[in-house]
């Protein structure tokens, strides 16, 4: 007997302890608990979140989009709210595989079945919108087109440009195929050759194509100015050697100070019969000016 009571004794005391003393401390612990509770479960009940995020359109690398579709797209996001609120929007891209697409212009439906987005485990795309754009995909080719050097201001008072050379002077462009075939040229970035009088390289000049989707793939020439005095013409008449009675005439053309310094006695002369039987003359000028003079619209009188 005494031992049963003593059991129901200590099963008192137990349940006593229990429900019955420290309640502050006891309280205080299952408001913890509960807040816990609340606080995880909370965070992990679904959401979803609406973002505009920008548009990759992935085609094959031989081909291109040129026409405007939108750069970029509403899309909702769902999942556990605590990884989507902390997604960053910066980050985030949609993605369309149109890499096995033909030429041609499309309408790409958009979906949560053909848009990818790097998205964390529990997070999953759940709309598009818009949910159809319009493409336009060719094919891409090369070709090689004329280089224009462009240029501003003029030589010093005297002097002139005689001629500009781009090196290379034809590159290559790559594009979409009805845009390549319409560019004929690329041009230099402009420069300047206020107040030159020599000759004068510029190096590492920029290029480029009047439509921006016309790449070029050589974007930097050297372009070589010849310079120098102002060219002139000087009408000049000899004796026809052995002929008594007629004459020679032609012009020269070059630079003012060469072309007046040469005195008709240094000039040679010669006659000679063509295939028709005719006279034709031939001049020569002094060695020393033949490199910067030119013989012109000679003619027997």
């Amino acid at each position: 007997m005494s031992s049963g009571k003593e059991t129901k004794l200590f099963a008192k005391h137990i349940l006593r302890k229990v429900f019955l003393e420290d309640w502050a401390l006891k309280l205080t612990a299952l408001g913890i608990t509960l807040a816990l509770w609340l606080g995880v479960t909370g965070l992990s009940t679904p959401t979803t979140r609406r973002l505009t995020v920008p548009l990759y359109l992935n085609v094959a690398g031989n081909a291109q989009v040129v026409n405007e579709p939108p750069q970029e797209v509403e899309v909702e996001i769902s999942g556990d709210k605590r990884k989507v609120e902390q997604l960053n929007r910066g980050e985030l891209v949609a993605s369309v595989d149109l890499s096995d697409t033909a030429s041609g212009e499309r309408v790409v439906s958009l979906s949560p079945q053909n848009v990818y987005m790097e998205l964390p485990q529990g997070v999953k795309l759940t709309d598009v919108a818009p949910s159809r754009i319009a493409v336009t995909i060719e094919k891409v080719e090369e070709r090689e087109v004329e280089v224009r050097v462009e240029t501003t201001g003029t030589p010093a008072t005297g002097y002139e440009v005689y001629s500009t050379t781009a090196l290379p002077p034809r590159i290559r462009v790559r594009g979409p195929e009805s845009i390549v075939r319409m560019v004929e040229y690329v041009r230099t970035e402009k420069i300047d050759i206020a107040g030159k009088t020599a000759d004068h390289t510029a190096r590492q000049i920029p290029v480029a194509a009047s439509d921006p989707k016309a790449a070029v793939l050589n974007t930097f020439v050297d372009v070589i100015y010849r310079i120098g005095e102002r060219r002139v013409d000087r009408p000049v008449t000899v004796p026809m050697p052995g002929v008594a009675g007629k004459t020679v005439s032609f012009i020269l053309y070059g630079p003012r100070s060469v072309v007046n310094r040469i005195a008709a006695a240094d000039i040679r002369v010669e006659i000679s019969l063509n295939g028709d039987g005719e006279e034709e003359p031939t001049v020569t000028l002094p060695e020393d000016v033949r490199n910067s003079v030119e013989v012109r619209r000679i003619r027997v009188n």
